[in-house]
């Protein structure tokens, strides 16, 4: 399955995040492809099904597949994620939660609050200053 994600910086460097409401966990918005769709179309539609924001231009951060990519979705159903990861510095609009966050909030990236385990690894990539696109 295709997912793709956002890291939304706004005028002061702060990263945007959401509180998931399906496991009480600090991570960044996106979700799965829908039939139709390009990556870019799907990054945008879920940021703004999730946050209320519409993005500008978004730039590729990274790819990441194989092991450590795989869930159990929770009918039971076994995927394989291939998860393409933007990031941008331009949107409009108010934030707003959907039934998928709890909370949304810029944070500094000096204080990053408890990060949700899937999502770990794109967050430790941006910390990093590798060289990007990452692919993994």
């Amino acid at each position: 399955m295709v997912v793709a994600g956002v890291l939304i910086f706004d005028e002061e460097n702060r990263l945007l995040l959401e509180l998931r409401s399906d496991n009480q966990k600090w991570g960044h918005p996106g979700g799965y492809m829908e039939l139709g769709e390009t990556i870019e179309e799907t990054a945008k539609r879920e940021i703004f099904e999730e946050t209320g924001l519409t993005l500008g231009e978004v730039e590729l951060f990274g790819i990441y597949s194989g092991k450590k990519q795989e869930r159990i979705l929770q009918n039971g159903d076994e995927v394989s994620l291939v998860k393409i990861m933007f990031t941008c510095k331009e949107f409009s609009g108010q934030l707003r939660k959907s039934e998928e966050s709890l909370e949304l909030k810029f944070f500094s990236l000096d204080k990053l609050p408890d990060i949700w385990p899937a999502q770990k690894a794109v967050f430790n990539d941006l910390l990093s200053g590798a060289s990007r696109p990452i692919i993994k």
